[in-house]
């Protein structure tokens, strides 16, 4: 079967200000609808351990962004996980670290008002920074990150558990789940995506040799800390403590792509030929995550931790193995934001490097803002200087800009430029197979085929099938029905494939 590639150059050369309405590619829905708190699960968090003595149940939470008025009930779903060092704030000492941080509130409610369901979720937070050793470090470190994993995967079952036993109550498609990681959730989104399973965790810079044993082990163990999706108890032989509560057995866990925003990869080899399409955007000078191979360095303190691979390693690897070729109908089209990512990506698409000016050495994560009063301004103008809601919106907009018609793609979303229509050992015909004729027109249209016609689809700019047609037999077909003005495709099916076309209604 070929790809169709459809849809009109014009909208990608645009900034998204101006490019016409499409559902999913443009804001469309005027107004968002969030139901707050939502539960997703229930896991064990450490971050009582100390006053507690032992690791307890913690409800994970999570807020749900609907765009209002929409009549589509098989939507995309993207789980936003929110930045924060895996500590909690304000006692972690940065100034964001909440799913009701203003960049993930902006950034979910654009996606909402673009078509998606969104939820953003808050996860299991715990580790040690300022432990006495590296080696300390590095354990607690990568048990935060196993448990991200854990509930990132929670998150995405519990919508597959929705559809299939509560009658699809948030009306998403369940083969169609976008994982997206601000700073911290990028850890989580990319080793959700890569970490396949248990045995990629056991590997050399993430063992130890605690006093006593004669050989090292690993420091995640599958029986005491569950597996990676979450789906059996983790106990603790020592004392009993369970670690790991299943939550949604039975549903997936999988995701069709990632987006990450800053955050790292514990180890490039994690990334195989079989994982899913993922967009980066990276500043090349974030003191804390690093752009290449290089080391996590615990905020505020400056402490080193354990090598990663940033978004420049992960993505050469993911270029290497061909991941992100499925974006290549939308590189092909040179947008601004791609001709802008692919100035500085070095050829890697998915890859969207946020070159700060030369005085912003330490800049992170210029999508972030807060309120001045946050106790933990100081720390956070240290690598936002120039921090304020006009710079991160205007990040923001390129963000979504660039991520937005590679997620089409991804998904396979109708109005995508990559949308593959599917009609099984068929090929692509010409598009000379067919005319319509008046095109533009303000009344009716004929459809004439050089192949006789089974099926006739159209769709509008915002994804949704206006008009379907079955059963033809036909060489010629007229369209009749009232259309809003604006730009369609159309798509006809013959026994010899599919032909696609634009219909302009004036």
């Amino acid at each position: 079967m070929k790809k169709i590639s459809t849809l009109i150059m014009a909208l990608t050369m645009l900034p998204c200000s101006h490019l016409l309405s499409q559902r999913y590619l443009t804001e469309v829905f005027d107004e968002v609808e969030v139901t707050t708190d939502v539960t997703y699960g229930v896991n064990a968090t450490v971050v009582l351990y100390e006053s507690m003595g032992e690791a307890v149940p913690q409800p994970l939470k999570m807020d749900v962004y609907q765009p209002v008025g929409d009549t589509e009930t098989n939507r995309p779903l993207v789980l936003y996980f929110h930045t924060g060092n895996f500590l909690p704030q304000p006692q972690g000492g940065s100034p964001t670290g909440d799913k009701g941080d203003s960049a993930a509130v902006e950034i979910c409610s654009r996606l909402a008002r673009m078509g998606y369901v969104v939820a953003s979720c808050d996860y299991r937070l715990g580790w040690n920074p300022l432990a006495p050793t590296q080696t300390e470090r590095v354990n607690t470190l990568i048990n935060a990150a196993y448990r991200g994993v854990q509930d990132s995967r929670t998150a995405a079952r519990y919508f597959r558990r929705s559809v299939a036993e509560q009658d699809n109550p948030y009306g998403i498609d369940p083969d169609k789940i976008v994982l997206w990681g601000q700073g911290t959730g990028g850890y989580i989104a990319f080793a959700s995506a890569t970490i396949n399973d248990y045995m990629d965790i056991v590997i050399p810079k993430f063992m130890y040799q605690p006093d006593g044993f004669p050989n090292p082990i690993p420091m995640v163990l599958e029986a005491v800390n569950g597996n990676p999706d979450g789906t059996n108890v983790g106990v603790n032989p020592m004392d009993g403590d369970t670690l790991c509560y299943p939550n949604h057995v039975g549903y997936a866990s999988n995701f069709s792509m990632v987006v990450n925003m800053g955050g790292a990869l514990g180890d490039s080899t994690w990334v195989t030929a079989n994982d899913i399409p993922m967009v980066s955007f990276h500043s090349p000078t974030d003191p804390f995550a690093p752009y290449d191979l290089g080391m996590v360095v615990v905020p505020v303190v400056g402490l080193n931790v354990v090598e990663v691979s940033g978004s420049y390693g992960v993505q050469r690897r993911i270029a290497a193995l061909g991941l992100n070729n499925v974006f290549a109908p939308v590189e092909a089209q040179n947008d601004i934001y791609t001709q802008k990512a692919n100035e500085n990506n070095n050829g890697y698409t998915g890859l969207y490097p946020l070159v700060r000016p030369a005085n912003r050495i330490n800049d992170s994560a210029p999508w972030e803002w807060w309120n001045p009063s946050n106790p933990n301004h100081a720390t956070g103008i240290a690598t936002n200087p120039d921090m304020s809601p006009e710079k991160a919106k205007t990040f923001i907009d390129t963000i979504i800009a660039y991520a937005a018609p590679r997620m089409m793609c991804a998904l396979q979303l109708p109005g995508s430029i990559c949308l593959t229509t599917g009609v099984d050992d068929k090929e692509e015909l010409s598009s000379t197979f067919v005319t319509i004729y008046p095109n533009p027109t303000k009344d009716l249209t004929t459809i004439h085929s050089r192949e006789m016609m089974n099926r006739i689809e159209i769709i509008n700019m915002m994804g949704s099938v206006v008009y379907s047609v079955g059963g033809l037999q036909a060489y010629q077909h007229v369209l009749n029905e009232k259309f809003a003005s604006g730009i369609y495709l159309v798509t006809i099916y013959t026994d010899k494939g599919t032909a696609v076309q634009k219909l302009i209604i004036e």
